[in-house]
């Protein structure tokens, strides 16, 4: 997450009283969004999933050895000297490699490897290689560089502080490197710092070693980091405490190290970081790193959090639990499990945001839960910008970060779908096979993923399609609005029928959005129940019977489809009959062995006829041709159908008309 200027901090806090919260406090996923959104790092063996996009090259270690220690001491510049070793392995055949190092911050001394000839231009580093190397061959090139006295929005150097914050492309900023997420490689980070100062790094501390006036520290990253994850983080006369947290599965001590500054108190904090480890290790799959740590920064970084490699950046004193909450998530879905492109954005965000939300159901139960993602749709819907949660073309092209990091979107939205899947599913369902999807370490885990790979896992792990749902719902934009109705009749004695009327309004462009729907009908009596539908159409009805008498009917009680607007009104929609050119009728009805359809066609044109019954399961498809003008039957047989309500659906030029058929005994 990334910066934001201080007038805005208003609006933010103003903005979350809406909501219904522990306190009023900004939640994580808000503060995480703002950051990022000021960020400033736009340019215009593997660890990557099989769907992730592949190259020439993958990188599989950084080394890199960068001496900071006059950017800890008065003036403060943001100059410095380093050199990067990386060692890379070959996918195609190649004589050159082609890295991301940019023109602005970064000067090139030398580069070697045998005497090797190089260009720096256009923000790219062109390395021509001492000679051709085919698929499979390992090689290492170490490049000698110098950082300019620049601001850059990647490297911030001041008052005896120093960060770095690179999402979504800024490592490039200060080191050369391949800078694309799908590409993980380890890091091994030697870092000169004043003796005063203390300095972190993702992976564990090798070493520190006091020489003079100078502090050199050691960390190795013993597992991959995406290059937007690399991290330093130092400052002078620094706060440090260890928090020490003991998997239960492979006694395992794992430190969860504090820097803070003077004056700050993650008391709070730590004392719950043992128990968050533990929810999210049993709920997602063992805490992925050999350590991890929170760092709060300087006003520089004035609002949100960065969830960098074992070493979350929060803003100065910024030890909210819903903040910590939502970062440390991150530790899993975008650090463990990295998105392929910046298409697979809500593999990240989506999922720290919902995650947000699962911590407060652990913490506070089921309806404390809701209540949040509520909050969460609410956002949404007075906020859509209208695009979807995954453009394709973000994955060639990385949009800007208002739109990468759209609050509404990619965090609310993103939170939402999560949860309708959990919904749609069940939770006997979604959890396993989402747990399976975070442990997966053959695809996954420790490698990049795309949106695609996770539906597949889920469809996997739970034995349906979902094509529809990820369509609909992450690469179409906006959501569906409601326009059903209801009726109850009484048509003997003793007996009640409610029909309900599933409708939304049309929207150019998009998809009828298909959901499993709750329905409760309350009764006379002061009881309900509830009744779970598939909708996958315009005006599919379903009917219900009783033997007690029906007061009214509740859509969607518990608002599980939370993206959603409109209403459901009582009445009896009006025929349709002759609108689409077609009349139906079915003779005898009910019937008890056969019964036909007829129906008139008015003007050439393509007629689809399906059977479903009455909780919206296709039975059939009785008709799919294509019909001139004239009279026609079809015939309904009862063979296999048991005796109930039925619904013979026809569908005409992008228009719906059904009608109701009843079998007997």
């Amino acid at each position: 997450m990334k910066k934001l200027i201080i007038s805005v901090i208003f609006v933010l806090a103003a903005a979350t009283s809406i909501y219904a919260q522990k306190s009023l406090v900004v939640k994580g996923s808000e503060i995480c969004s703002q950051s990022k959104m000021k960020s400033k790092n736009l340019a215009v063996k593997s660890f990557r999933s099989e769907n992730s996009p592949k190259h020439t090259f993958d990188v599989l270690n950084y080394t890199i050895n960068i001496n900071v220690f006059n950017c800890l001491k008065s003036p403060y510049p943001n100059n410095f000297s380093a050199d990067v070793k990386i060692l890379f392995h070959v996918d195609s055949t190649l004589n050159q490699i082609v890295l991301d190092a940019t023109n602005t911050s970064l000067t090139i001394d030398s580069v070697r490897m045998n005497g090797l000839t190089y260009t720096h231009s256009g923000d790219k580093l062109t390395i021509q290689l001492d000679k051709v190397y085919n698929p499979g061959e390992l090689a290492e090139v170490r490049i000698y560089y110098k950082h300019y006295n620049v601001n850059d929005g990647a490297f911030y150097a001041s008052g005896g502080f120093l960060f770095t914050d690179c999402e979504p492309e800024g490592a490039r900023k200060w080191f050369p490197c391949y800078d694309r997420p799908c590409d993980k490689a380890t890091t091994d980070i030697t870092a000169t710092v004043p003796s005063n100062a203390k300095l972190g790094s993702n992976g564990r501390l090798q070493d520190s070693v006091v020489d003079g006036n100078k502090t050199i520290y050691h960390w190795i990253s013993r597992d991959p980091v995406a290059t937007y994850l690399v991290v330093l983080t130092a400052r002078v006369n620094y706060n440090l405490s260890i928090i020490n947290w003991t998997n239960p599965n492979t006694s395992e001590i794992v430190p969860m190290r504090f820097y803070y500054n003077p004056g700050e108190d993650p008391t709070y904090i730590k004392s719950i970081i043992g128990e968050m480890t533990s929810f999210y290790s049993d709920e997602f799959g063992d805490h992925p790193f050999e350590k991890n740590g929170f760092a709060t920064l300087n006003s520089e970084f004035a609002w949100g959090g960065m969830e960098n490699q074992t070493l979350t950046s929060l803003c100065p004193d910024c030890w909210s639990e819903s903040l910590v909450a939502h970062e440390f998530a991150h530790q899993w879905f975008g650090d463990m499990i990295t998105c392929a492109t910046w298409a697979d954005i809500f593999l990240n965000e989506g999922f720290a945001t919902w995650t947000e939300a699962y911590w407060t159901e652990n913490q506070s139960g089921y309806d404390a839960y809701k209540n949040e993602l509520v909050g969460n749709a609410d956002y949404y819907l007075s906020s859509n910008p209208h695009w979807p949660i995954s453009s394709p073309s973000w994955a060639v092209t990385t949009p800007n970060v208002n739109t990468l990091f759209n609050y509404a979107i990619t965090y609310m939205k993103g939170s939402c779908v999560l949860h309708m899947l959990r919904y749609t599913l069940g939770d006997s369902v979604f959890f396993p096979a989402f747990k399976a999807y975070a442990t997966d370490t053959a695809e996954f885990r420790y490698k990049s993923a795309t949106i695609e790979d996770f539906k597949n896992k889920m469809e996997t792990g739970s034995g349906q399609q979902l094509d529809w749902f990820f369509d609909q719902w992450v690469y179409k934009p906006d959501h569906p609005i409601y326009e059903n109705i209801y009726s109850i009749e009484h048509p003997t004695k003793g007996e009640w029928m409610v029909y309900f009327t599933a409708k939304q309004q049309d929207q150019a462009f998009l998809p009828y959005f298909q959901m499993p729907i709750d329905l409760k009908i309350s009764f006379k009596d002061e009881t309900d129940t509830i009744v779970r539908v598939f909708n996958s159409f315009s005006g599919q009805i379903f009917s219900f019977d009783f033997n007690k008498e029906p007061s009214f009917v509740t859509f969607d009680p518990n608002d599980d489809i939370l993206l959603k607007e409109g209403e459901t009104n009582v009445g009896i929609e009006e025929s349709a009959e002759n609108v689409l050119g077609i009349s139906l009728k079915a003779s005898p009805n009910p019937f008890s062995y056969q019964t036909k359809v007829s129906f008139s066609i008015s003007k050439p044109t393509f007629v689809t006829a399906e059977l479903y019954d009455n909780l919206g399961k296709k039975i059939n498809t009785l008709i799919e041709k294509f019909y001139t003008p004239g009279d026609y039957t079809a015939d309904i047989k009862a063979e296999g159908l048991k005796s109930g309500t039925y619904f013979v659906v026809f569908r005409v030029a992008g228009r719906t008309e059904t009608i109701k058929i009843t079998k007997t005994q």
